[in-house]
């Protein structure tokens, strides 16, 4: 791929999020004065992307309404919640399959990304050529994360998600924070190969990187993500908690001025 090539990005923030206490969709409760999702659109916007498609589910209308004014926004709906591949699947039909595009995959509850972080991972997507690239952390607690695998030579092997991971597995600090550009067209047609043979029985987003590995293609891993970075939000205290390291970023961007 070539600094030609059209970036777009997917957001998946179709969950209800049903252990924050709200009657909003999660992506909608505010942190640092605006609606966590907008911290990633806006995100995505800095890096470059010319079209963001935010995929819905709950509360759909609300969702589409607090992105109204960002134009370059574009919606599709899962209607059912069958994971987290099903859920990037549903933009498939805002692709050409003749036009290669980039394309970030994002979660919409990780209000932490930043831009810089985006810009690193698909410069090295482009200049490795990969099909695949995602940007990963090292954290001392790992916990609730999908674990990056590596091989015998340290390169790229499998995302295991933690219910599915065993002892040794759980024990792996390097993480998927949810970061990942793809080439479009690999994307999609390893969207259709993916299989809910897992304890959740969902599609799982983390098992396209691994197919193409088992292909024999190179998978671009960065370790771009910094540890403060890596907090999504699923319970309130972590809501207060990105809400204060979001509030530190901007008395830091003042003080830096």
């Amino acid at each position: 791929m070539t600094s030609n090539t059209p970036v777009d990005a997917i957001i998946m923030a179709a969950g209800k999020g049903t252990r924050m206490d709200s009657d909003l969709p999660k992506v909608l409760l505010e942190v640092n004065g605006k609606p966590m999702l907008q911290w990633v659109v806006d995100a995505c916007l800095e890096a470059g992307c010319e079209r963001v498609i935010v995929v819905v589910g709950f509360m759909a209308d609300q969702v589409k309404e607090a992105l109204a004014s960002t134009s370059a926004c574009l919606f599709v709906e899962q209607t059912e919640q069958l994971g987290t591949g099903h859920a990037v699947m549903m933009a498939h039909e805002l692709f050409d399959p003749k036009q290669s595009r980039d394309v970030f995959v994002l979660g919409g509850d990780g209000p932490l990304i930043r831009s810089q972080t985006l810009v690193q991972l698909l410069k090295v997507h482009r200049e490795g050529n990969f099909p695949a690239s995602l940007a990963t952390a090292v954290i001392d607690n790992p916990s609730g994360y999908g674990r990056v695998i590596r091989d015998r030579n340290n390169t790229f092997k499998v995302i295991v998600e933690q219910k599915d991971a065993t002892a040794d597995q759980l024990a792996i600090c390097e993480v998927n924070p949810s970061y990942y550009c793809f080439r479009s067209e690999s994307l999609f047609a390893k969207l259709l190969q993916i299989k809910p043979n897992n304890r959740q029985g969902e599609y799982y987003l983390t098992d396209v990187p691994g197919i193409l590995k088992s292909e024999g293609q190179i998978v671009g891993v960065v370790d771009a993500v910094p540890a403060d970075d890596v907090l999504s939000i699923n319970t309130p205290q972590q809501l207060a908690e990105v809400n204060r390291i979001l509030c530190g970023r901007l008395v830091q961007k003042v003080i830096g001025e």
